[in-house]
């Protein structure tokens, strides 16, 4: 077990060392935030109130900007869940293009033990990092007006965060093992980091795609994890919308306003449920650490 815990710290000291790469893993979650402030916040804004039809009048202003900022702040998490975690395990790569795994590989330890401190060790980086950005950004929000989130949602924000973080972690391993260079996996950061933000709907919402290209984009487990973050952050303002309306329109804007932000993904064109997303979720999250696993141990050997 020491072995696990000293290559586990290991990995972590190595990112944390490199002042550039910790810098570059929150740079897409500033960009988000950046393009938030100067184009899309009027867009959400008029989505809601289009949602809300004749009833624009009834909802507070301030409940509406709220809405509109805690989904953005879904899109910050979800999307820097996937660039934090790639970041942090471009140790696999560099280990491999500095040859320093033939010094990890030619020791006793088993090579699960060895994926599996990559895996921890990323885990725990991208749980700190943005497990940060949610806490400022969740204080942010509420000096600007009322969440409405219980503790007991916060709570439950958090626990979603760390499966997130895992979920990503170890489908994100799975591409960084085919990389043989750091100039390589650098060239695909780019890519991802403009890429991420539109798969998951943190640019423009999902619905406004069709079917076909929502439900390609819902496969991947960042998509279910950024729903779910929607459904719980915005939970509570919703609920005292709702309030606002007092039952006038027969639920008509709650199932409208889920449609149109993507608080429940279309699959195959049928909306699914949260327990879904769940499922799927620890589903990928199993597929993804078997096949890493058995990449490694394939792969990585000494020559």
């Amino acid at each position: 077990m020491k072995d696990f815990i000293g290559l586990v710290k290991r990995n972590i000291l190595v990112y944390i060392k490199d002042k550039q790469a910790v810098f570059f893993s929150i740079l897409s979650p500033l960009i988000v935030l950046i393009l938030y402030i100067l184009f899309l916040r009027g867009t959400f804004i008029s989505g809601i109130k289009d949602s809300l039809g004749d009833l624009v009048n009834v909802v507070k202003e301030e409940d509406i900007n709220s809405f509109s900022n805690l989904l953005l702040l879904s899109g910050v998490i979800g999307s820097a869940l996937m660039t934090v975690s790639f970041s942090s395990l471009q140790t696999v790569v560099s280990d491999k293009e500095k040859k320093i795994n033939y010094d990890i590989l030619s020791t006793p330890v088993k090579r699960y033990k060895i994926i599996a401190s990559y895996i921890v060790a990323a885990f725990i980086n991208t749980f700190i990092v943005t497990g940060l950005i949610l806490s400022i950004s969740l204080i942010i929000i509420s000096l600007l007006g009322n969440t409405y989130l219980s503790f007991i949602a916060i709570l439950k924000i958090y626990g979603i965060l760390a499966l997130g973080a895992i979920s990503a972690v170890s489908f994100m391993i799975c591409i960084c093992m085919f990389f043989k260079s750091s100039q390589a996996l650098g060239a695909f950061t780019g890519i991802l980091c403009a890429a991420s933000g539109f798969i998951i709907g943190a640019y423009i919402p999902l619905s406004e795609f069709s079917t076909p290209v929502q439900t390609i984009c819902n496969i991947f487990p960042a998509s279910h994890i950024t729903a779910l973050f929607r459904d719980n952050l915005l939970s509570g303002v919703l609920s005292n919308m709702n309030s606002s309306i007092n039952g006038i329109d027969n639920g008509i804007f709650l199932n409208e306003i889920s449609k149109v932000f993507s608080l429940k993904l279309n699959m195959f064109g049928y909306m699914t449920k949260s327990y879904v997303s769940y499922i799927l979720i620890v589903l990928l999250f199993a597929f993804t650490t078997i096949f890493s696993s058995l990449v490694y141990s394939k792969t990585y050997k000494i020559k």
